[in-house]
């Protein structure tokens, strides 16, 4: 069955935003006297910054977030780009009448900066991103989601990440996965958790779904 539908990460997966985050941790850790390597910070990448903090200090998680945020924010435009082919890919997809969305674990106004300043703001059908769910990924919830919009089948969805969490999401809620190459976290992580694919390049994805 073809599919259809392509569900795509933001951050580390369409756009590159692994050094703003890896930043924006050491900004709030040199605040409050942490010291962590930028082995462990890359850890943090991918799950909601509430449960991040929640792990590292329950007594500071919004003041902690509220902190990464100030530096997130007001430095994003710096350093945020599309990885390569990302733009052209997404353009062929959408000539081609494959229905597209963002699953992210960013708030909204963020996601949308991010989408704006890389100008991929205008291929997508769908963004879902932590403001719209009760539980993101890996929880199957923000991909459902995702695909009730859309009007979109499990069988003909593929869900597109650079981290476990994505993987995870796609295979709790019964889509078809695939894992990026490119990931901060090395693509051997993302094999250990079954995708359906791996694209080591973005437009391995026309591939894929056959245009």
């Amino acid at each position: 069955m073809n599919i259809d539908t392509v569900l795509f990460d933001l951050d580390g997966t369409l756009i590159d935003t692994n050094q703003l985050i890896i930043d924006s941790f050491k900004y709030t850790f040199d605040h409050y006297q942490l010291s962590f390597t930028e082995e462990e910070i890359i850890e943090f990448n991918g799950p909601p910054l509430i449960d991040t903090f929640h792990k590292i200090d329950p007594e500071r998680v919004d003041e902690m977030i509220a902190k990464y945020r100030e530096h997130n924010i007001t430095e994003h435009d710096k350093y945020v780009k599309a990885f390569p082919l990302v733009r052209e890919t997404l353009e062929e997809l959408k000539k081609n009448d494959i229905r597209l969305a963002i699953v992210t674990t960013k708030m909204k106004t963020t996601a949308l900066k991010g989408l704006a300043l890389t100008g991929l703001d205008s291929y997508f059908d769908t963004i879902i991103t932590l403001d719209d769910v009760t539980h993101p990924k890996p929880h199957p919830e923000p991909v459902v989601k995702a695909m009730q919009a859309l009007d979109a089948e499990a069988s003909r969805t593929l869900m597109v990440g650079d981290n476990s969490h994505d993987i995870e999401s796609g295979n709790n809620a019964g889509v078809l996965t695939a894992g990026v190459a490119w990931s901060r976290k090395g693509k051997e992580r993302l094999l250990a958790h079954h995708p359906t694919y791996l694209l080591e390049d973005m437009r391995d994805l026309l591939t894929i779904v056959g245009v």
